[in-house]
């Protein structure tokens, strides 16, 4: 039997796909693709984990712990965390459908976490494009082409309604849902996260193919059905180039693999 089909349905890797990508994701605006993410509260650390963008969002930790236990009875002090989340990362990409790339290695491992850099630098959903775009100018990525390829990482993941609900009632203070949304969609969208409902409640960013890594996010934006308002926004503006990638799947994979992301 493959590596991929006898351990990873026992470690859980399957079940956690999306989390690692998120995961690694999360650490690039704070200290790079470091793992400081994976550091708990200490006397001397403030965990990243309790920070607004990853509080209740972040997981897949005790997976990471498994694999790090397997690894140092294997091989001691050799291979980090962050390369673990690195490679788990791609993998997951692959159990869900998507293709493979080479991941190259020699991360080190963060000694220090910054609860008040995350809290900072990752983008919350309220964001117009233009704040998003200088996001990603201050972290020194591309803030079109990157940002647009970067964001095809919700092609699977969950989002909790209090992170949409401001666009299903009252979007900007206006009395009215966000004009956006797709009517079926928004329908559907408040049945789930009613008024004075419980905000902890998630469902798909990608309302298509929910566990699947391909193109479908995209099509989404294009029939107006983005779950956050930083997806929708994206192909407000920069429609052209979302539809660029439609055609071109693999322009997101290789936009993704060559990113700080998946570099040490």
């Amino acid at each position: 039997m493959s590596l991929r089909g006898h351990w990873y349905p026992m470690l859980g890797l399957e079940a956690a796909s999306s989390g690692f990508t998120s995961m690694t994701a999360l650490l690039i605006p704070i200290q790079g693709c470091d793992a400081s993410l994976l550091l708990n509260n200490s006397d001397t650390i403030v965990s990243e984990k309790e920070a607004g963008g990853n509080i209740n969002s972040a997981r897949g930790f005790d997976v990471v712990d498994t694999m790090k236990a397997m690894l140092e009875s294997a091989c001691p002090a050799t291979v980090s965390c962050a390369d673990i989340l690195a490679i788990a990362a791609e993998e997951s990409v692959v159990l869900a459908g998507g293709p493979n790339w080479t991941v190259p290695l020699g991360r080190r491992d963060s000694t220090t976490a910054s609860r008040d850099a995350a809290n900072a630098f990752l983008p919350p959903p309220t964001l117009t494009l233009a704040q998003l775009r200088e996001s990603f100018t201050n972290v020194s990525l591309n803030n079109n082409s990157d940002l647009v390829a970067l964001s095809g990482a919700h092609t699977f993941g969950r989002a909790k309604c209090s992170t949409f609900r401001f666009r299903l009632y009252n979007f900007n203070n206006s009395g009215a849902p966000d004009p956006s949304l797709d009517a079926t969609f928004l329908a559907a969208l408040q049945q789930l996260c009613p008024q004075g409902g419980d905000g902890n409640v998630t469902t798909n960013l990608d309302v298509t193919t929910p566990d699947v890594f391909d193109s479908n996010y995209y099509s989404n934006l294009q029939a107006n059905r983005g779950l956050l308002q930083t997806d929708q926004e994206l192909f407000s503006t920069v429609g052209r180039m979302i539809s660029s990638l439609l055609s071109t799947h693999s322009v997101l994979i290789k936009q993704l693999s060559l990113k700080a992301l998946w570099s040490p």
